[in-house]
């Protein structure tokens, strides 16, 4: 049992009542100290310093995804087109996919086609802050390149289409 008779002196004296003296003596300590704040902003900023660069290399990843989309759909639609009309270009009424490459709105690539009889080329070529550089193109033999790159992401490639930085043909 606890002797409230006791003084202040005793209690604080007592190991087994050492939480009861902080609260008689009125020192219960709240918050934390400047330093522990201090450290806290510093490793906050530490790991924003490395997730931010990352972060955006993940959505320029997910913008090229959608150039390189649009370019296989369009050739699809090319090779359906030829095998009607026995060419990649408009013939009478029957308007080529080149002529209208699907572009859906999309602000960040811009999208063109050349064709003739018997080729195409349909190049996707990034129209923002965050696409420009880049430029994907596709042919009549499936041949995707990669003809134009960010300089941090590596170097052009004929062979394929480069989707990630440091990327290389699989």
């Amino acid at each position: 049992m606890f002797n409230c008779n006791i003084t202040l002196n005793d209690v604080c004296n007592e190991q087994v009542a050492f939480i009861t003296c902080k609260r008689l003596t009125g020192k219960i300590h709240q918050g934390f100290t400047l330093i522990e704040l201090m450290i806290t902003v510093a490793i906050i900023g530490i790991i924003a310093a490395f997730a931010a660069p990352a972060y955006q290399d993940y959505i320029t990843r997910g913008y090229l995804v959608t150039a390189t989309n649009t370019l296989a759909s369009t050739r699809a639609n090319m090779e359906l087109f030829f095998q009607d009309n026995r060419s990649y270009s408009t013939v009478g009424a029957f308007v080529s996919p080149c002529a209208n490459v699907n572009t859906a709105n999309d602000t960040r690539w811009n999208f063109t086609c050349a064709s003739t009889a018997t080729t195409y080329t349909i190049t996707a070529a990034g129209a923002n802050a965050a696409t420009t550089g880049f430029v994907y193109t596709i042919n009549q033999n499936n041949q995707q390149a990669t003809t134009g790159l960010k300089t941090s992401w590596g170097s052009a490639n004929t062979a394929c289409w480069i989707l990630k930085k440091g990327g290389t043909c699989s």
